[in-house]
């Protein structure tokens, strides 16, 4: 019968080599925050005055750097035992939600579009579905999506100064499609849920801009409403 000691020491050698595991995928998503942080700072300069004349440039460097994020997945996702996924991901957690953030950010700028999901991780170089290495959660998809939303309100404030007037009516429609369609979800996930709660708050700021353009005769007439003056 094993007495105190053998049983201690063996657990002791368990939690050595749990600790050696985490400690080599804080070291992989470092490298990993590191790129994000460079995406980011790329499509942050969208805000800036003369942002928007650069935006097929600033795409165009972020795509390239969206290729050493699909690497890094890579290597990150040979530092944990595949079938211990779960006890793991947490580490990962944040960055890949900052990451769906851009990622939707840049298919925005490229083509007004929303991502899916698929487009989503083909993009960040991870699974769509489970069990196939790392992979996106639906949840951090949600979550990239919403934090989308705002910097979308914030870019409707900043191309009215850029003189882009026609911008913001378009990023007000997405930002209602985007709203629709999360009404339709039963979000139980408090974080999300949350989330969700301030993106009404990011509509009011994108039609207050739209609002203002408008009272101030500077928002461009829709092909409808030129049809109707006809």
């Amino acid at each position: 019968m094993s007495g105190p000691a053998e049983i201690f020491s063996s657990f002791n050698e368990f939690l050595s080599q749990d600790q050696e595991i985490r400690e080599e995928i804080r070291n992989a998503v470092k490298t990993l925050e590191q790129t994000a942080r460079e995406i980011l700072a790329v499509l942050q300069r969208v805000h800036q005055s003369s942002g928007i004349k650069e935006v097929p440039n600033l795409c165009k460097k972020s795509r390239e750097l969206f290729e050493t994020v699909r690497t890094q997945y890579s290597e990150l996702s040979t530092k944990f035992p595949a079938d211990q996924y779960y006890r793991f991901n947490d580490h990962w957690r944040f960055v890949t939600q900052r990451l769906a953030c851009l990622s939707a950010l840049t298919i925005y700028l490229e083509s007004e579009k929303f991502i899916t999901r698929e487009e989503m991780a083909e993009i960040m170089g991870v699974k769509v579905e489970r069990g196939e290495g790392i992979y996106l959660d639906l949840e951090d998809y949600l979550m990239g999506q919403l934090n989308l939303a705002s910097e979308l309100s914030r870019l409707a404030v900043n191309s009215v100064t850029a003189g882009d007037y026609g911008r913001p009516s378009r990023i007000a429609a997405f930002v209602a499609e985007l709203d629709s369609g999360f009404r339709l979800l039963n979000l139980k996930n408090d974080s999300l849920r949350k989330r969700f709660d301030a993106l009404k708050y990011d509509m009011k700021k994108v039609e207050e801009v739209v609002y203002d353009l408008s009272i101030r005769g500077l928002k461009p007439q829709s092909e409808t409403e030129k049809q109707e003056e006809t």
